[in-house]
């Protein structure tokens, strides 16, 4: 059975001005996909990211996601995109004068017509959904780093998201939390069905969660590698993608 295509990226150059991270990249992201962004420092990740949540425009090319090239497109078709779409940041990027219901209620007052008690009742409900049920009044100075990773993802849950984008989820926690949230990940893939995008270079997540990657290289500047993490693991189409998957292996 032939998979739906949610992100088609075709002939992407990324950078800022004159100076180019990555070009003509071309790859596909199907719906209910855990996809991998991975490569070493510098060689586009985060930028890539932006790109796709439409934060930083390509410099050429493509970025088609639910059938809306969102680099050509009007702003507003753009913004409903958007509207589909949540993100986690690395720090999780919380409002701290804010109660977490409330912080899980801000996209929902700007982009609901909900009543105050329904709105309440969803950000109780996301709570409950990332395992922090009653923590609707803690303050995110009162919970740990991974709880407010386990927030920042509720937030980022609270429109109904048909895709959610990943900064380095993994970033700042400890390999107890780091599993944990990479468990999360998974079951809401298998539960909901949604299309996960995670930005990462930690090889226990990348095995763990991802079945379909690309591997981006500083220095061709290009996509060097392309499918299921495990499955490059053990066919490595080149040197560089060996060495990056088999960090801290004994030789």
């Amino acid at each position: 059975m032939k998979k739906e295509v949610q992100i088609d990226v075709k002939d992407l150059t990324v950078g800022y001005g004159d100076y180019v991270l990555l070009h003509d990249a071309n790859y596909q992201v199907n719906k209910g996909d855990i996809f991998i962004i991975m490569g070493g420092s510098g060689c586009g990740k985060s930028s890539m990211l932006r790109i796709l949540t439409g934060l930083l425009p390509p410099l050429k090319g493509q970025v088609i996601i639910s059938g809306v090239d969102i680099a050509s497109a009007p702003a507003k078709e753009v913004q409903k995109i958007r509207e589909k779409s949540g993100i986690l940041y690395q720090s999780g990027a919380l409002f701290s004068s804010m109660t977490l219901a409330e912080n899980i209620m801000l996209p929902l007052q700007q982009y609901s017509d909900y009543s105050p008690a329904t709105m309440r009742e969803l950000a109780a409900l996301k709570l409950a959904l990332v395992g922090l049920k009653g923590f609707d009044d803690f303050y995110p100075s009162e919970i740990s780093g991974g709880m407010k990773k386990r927030a920042g993802l509720a937030r980022a849950l609270a429109l109904d998201p048909q895709i959610v984008y990943f900064d380095e989820p993994s970033a700042g926690l400890d390999p107890i939390s780091s599993r944990n949230l990479d468990d999360l990940i998974i079951e809401l893939n298998r539960s909901l069905g949604t299309t996960i995008v995670v930005v990462t270079h930690e090889l226990a997540s990348i095995f763990a969660i991802g079945n379909n990657s690309i591997f981006l290289d500083a220095a061709t500047k290009t996509i060097m590698a392309r499918g299921d993490p495990k499955e490059l693991l053990k066919n490595p189409p080149n040197q560089a993608v060996y060495e990056f998957l088999t960090r801290g292996e004994k030789k």
